[in-house]
């Protein structure tokens, strides 16, 4: 079976163009400008963007990915796709090492299956100080030896582990997740810039939500803020809900490190796409209010009720990012973080035909995975 989508703005890294492109078993076989030859399915001039990858992602849905439950996590991804997201990385939360086993044998089962592309162990190898909405009498100094052992209930599908740089046992356990392949990222920390240099050095490459869950910035004390922006080897993961980070502050790490070293991330949890309530977050009771999760106790920001459709068109909109960095951010470079690229994350022949359909107010109207409608264009 051949689709033609013709009549479409098409968005790649590289700019805008009015044309069209063609599918064939669930990948993009050619891309025109113009008109399309021949007939084709009209998207009366709306843009055509690659799906978003998101590689922080609890939940959705009601489903929580920290439960390890199947079902829930089906729940989760089935929501996210319908806001854009074609790939999703199942983020974990600070647990027992038996509830984090459990939790990445069975979610592993859903990465072998292609729903899920890797598991984040966000915890348990963070600062207390720095914990956020993990749950502080569960965490531990990070262990090469037990984090091989979280690795091998993976299977094979973990994909990254945030670790706080400056905790005992850091920097080797950095040092074996980048040998292993794993992505090593650096947060939820209470290290200096000194101790963050020291991690990226061992490995470490991605910034776990930049300025959440870390010192902010400071003249005479940079902190990790700089530390992860300058160092052309770091991915600096940004939340754009309105809440957790202010857009000045989001442009700021956009123009340091550019749509190449930035990547959008949603931080979802189980409450995304269902309204103010009371939720779980791992462990930990979750109460939402005016969309802004926070802890019962305490008050901490809980992850977030973003799908990343709105972080593309608040980065557009409120941070005055253009299309194709907007794509570069949402897509492309979290697509390289994972090793995808060559896969998914823009728009170009011999790439899955994974797409999102989007109003002139950038809403969207429509999305295909793998050359399959999961919502038709509207």
């Amino acid at each position: 079976m051949s689709l033609t989508l013709a009549d479409a703005r098409i968005v790649t890294p590289e700019g805008v163009h009015e044309g069209w492109l063609t599918i064939e078993d669930g990948r993009i076989t050619h891309v025109g400008h113009g008109s399309a030859p021949g007939s084709g399915l009209s998207l009366g001039g709306r843009h055509v963007v690659p799906g978003f990858v998101d590689i922080h992602n609890h939940g959705g849905a009601g489903g929580s990915f920290p439960t390890g439950e199947q079902d829930q996590a089906r729940d989760a991804v089935a929501l996210h796709r319908r806001h854009g997201t074609t790939t999703t990385m199942a983020s974990l939360v600070t647990a027992s090492i038996d509830e984090l086993t459990r939790a990445a044998s069975a979610l592993a089962e859903l990465c072998e299956e292609g729903l899920l592309a890797g598991i984040h162990f966000e915890g348990p190898y963070i600062s207390k100080a720095r914990c956020g909405a993990h749950n502080p009498t569960l965490l531990r100094e990070p262990s090469p030896q037990e984090f091989a052992g979280l690795m091998k209930a993976g299977r094979g599908h973990v994909r990254m582990v945030t670790i706080a740089t400056e905790l005992p046992g850091a920097l080797d356990t950095i040092r074996l997740a980048a040998a292993e392949g794993v992505i090593a990222a650096l947060g939820h920390s209470d290290a200096d810039y000194d101790q963050t240099l020291a991690g990226i050095e061992a490995g470490g490459s991605v910034a776990t939500h930049l300025y959440n869950a870390m010192p902010p910035l400071g003249h005479r004390a940079p902190g990790p803020v700089v530390a992860l922006l300058e160092d052309e080897r770091v991915t600096v993961e940004l939340i754009n809900d309105g809440v957790h980070v202010h857009p000045a502050m989001l442009r700021l790490a956009y123009e340091v490190a550019g749509p190449g070293r930035t990547t959008l991330i949603t931080d979802a949890m189980a409450a995304t796409g269902l309204g103010d309530g009371d939720y779980v977050l791992g462990s930990m009771r979750v109460r939402v209010d005016d969309g802004v999760a926070r802890l019962v106790e305490g008050g901490s920001i809980a992850g977030a009720t973003l799908t990343m459709d709105v972080a593309f068109r608040r980065s557009v909109q409120e941070v005055g990012m253009s299309l194709p960095d907007a794509v570069q951010v949402a897509s492309l470079t979290p697509a390289r973080v994972l090793g995808l690229a060559d896969r998914i994350g823009s728009i170009a022949v011999g790439k899955a035909a994974d797409l999102v359909v989007l109003s002139d107010s950038l809403e969207v109207a429509g999305v295909m995975k793998d050359g399959v409608w999961i919502t038709e264009p509207r």
